[in-house]
């Protein structure tokens, strides 16, 4: 859910190779990396495949689900599912496969 505040969408990279992509605050950022073209592993598309895992290694993400398909270690890790996470802030993704 967008504040009165927030912009419409953030800037996000992914790792290893660097690419750009809008991180739109309405939609999950798989949706926001296929719109910018960018390849990432999915299935399911609603956090329980485990398919999309990556990693953040930078910024701020939240779900709108109460069980986001990853462990409370794994968040405290930085690991995330895309196809259920929404940006906060600019995000860095990197891709685990």
């Amino acid at each position: 859910m967008s504040t009165p505040h927030a912009p419409p969408f953030f800037t996000g990279h992914t790792l290893p190779d660097g690419q750009p992509f809008d991180a739109w605050t309405e939609q999950p950022l798989l949706m926001s990396l296929e719109a910018g073209g960018l390849d990432w592993p999915s299935s399911c598309r609603n956090g329980t495949c485990r398919t999309c895992i990556g990693k953040l290694e930078s910024g701020q993400i939240r779900y709108e689900t109460a069980w986001p398909g990853v462990s409370a270690e794994e968040k405290a890790a930085g690991y995330l599912l895309p196809c259920v996470a929404y940006p906060c802030s600019d995000v860095t993704l990197r891709r685990l496969d």
